[in-house]
This record gives C-alpha cells, structure tokens and sequence, in this order.
C-alpha cells in the first residue's frame, strides 16, 4: 500500500500541462525536423511563388500603364482630330457663306444687267415704233393737210415738193406750239408750286 501512496504522491506531483521529458524532447526533435523541411523546401516555394505573384501584378500594372498611356494618347489625338474636324467644318460654312454671297451677288448683277437690257431693247422697241408712227402719221397728217389746203384755197396741189414742204412747215409749226405750251404749263405749276 505504500507503494501505491507513493505512486498516488508521485501523481499528485505530477501537473497535466506539463509533459514529460522524454514527450518534451521527443516532441521538439519532431519540430526541428519539420522546421528544417519547411525552411528548405517549403520557404523556397512559398518565396517562388510569391515572387511570381509579385511579378505578374507588377507585370499587369505595367501593362495597365501602358494600356493607359495609349488610351491617353488615342483621346488626345481624337480631341485633336475633333478639333481640326470643328475647324475645318467652320472653314467650309465660312467659305460656303462667301460663296452663296457671292453667287447671290453675280445672281443680283446679271438681274439687273437683264432688267437693263431688257428695260433698253423696250426704249428701243418703243422708240422705233413711236419713229414709224410719226412718219406714217407725218403722211397721214401730209396727205389730209394737202387735201384740206386744196379745199380751203381751191387750187389743186399737185406739185409733191411744194406739198412736202407745206406739211413740213405745218407740222414744224404744230410742235413748236405743243413745246411752248408744254413750258408754259411747266412754269405756271412751277410757281403754283412756290
């Protein structure tokens, strides 16, 4: 019974945290053994791997730099593009513009170069026709004045240079007539006028 208070002392000593010795060291060259695999197997690897992770993102970043770049560049050179679009749109609208005034110009000069013209061949036309009324109303008036100046003084004038020259007086008369009266119509609403 001794024997078993001591083994029961001996275990009343004993802490349950605690492990044995042979455990302690058992346990620790466990742990070294590990600890040395990991070092030299494990740690390289994670080092490998980590490295070509570290890698790829800066890898990835350099290219999104450089994607960046590009994409900077390719809206520099469409905002460049855009502009000189826009300026060159404004340069056809401007020159368009002169171009319309100036058509709309030339339109307006060959307008009245037609009215003109048109306005002088109708003076022309008129003046002509109005030239052939007085000659043939000069005859008309030449015939029915000689007839009248036969009858008036009874003789018969049939001597055409004689006739001619009595219309001609007759009708230079007859103007001379219209042109004062006309000028005396002139002045007297002239000084109505005043």
């Amino acid at each position: 019974m001794l024997h078993a208070l001591v083994v029961a002392a001996d275990e009343a000593q004993h802490n349950p945290l605690v492990p044995a010795p042979a455990d302690l060291i058992y346990a620790t060259l466990c742990f070294l053994i590990i600890l040395f695999f990991f070092w030299k197997i494990g740690v390289p690897r994670f080092r490998e791997l980590l490295d070509a992770r570290a890698e790829a993102i800066e890898g990835n970043i350099a290219k999104a730099d450089s994607a960046k770049a590009e994409a900077d560049a390719a809206l520099a050179e469409y905002t460049a593009q855009l502009a000189d679009a826009r300026a060159e749109a404004a340069k056809i609208r401007e020159t368009a513009r002169a171009d319309g005034a100036q058509i709309l110009a030339e339109f307006r000069e060959q307008a009245q170069a037609e009215a003109a013209r048109v306005t002088a061949q109708a003076q022309a036309q008129i003046e002509a026709e109005r030239q052939g009324a007085l000659v043939s109303l000069r005859a008309e008036v030449g015939t029915l004045a000689i007839d009248l100046a036969s009858g008036v003084i009874g003789e018969t004038l049939a001597d055409d240079e004689k006739a001619a020259a009595i219309v001609d007086r007759f009708l230079a008369d007859l103007e001379a007539s219209e042109s004062t009266a006309a000028e005396d119509t002139h002045s007297v609403s002239a000084k109505q006028g005043k």
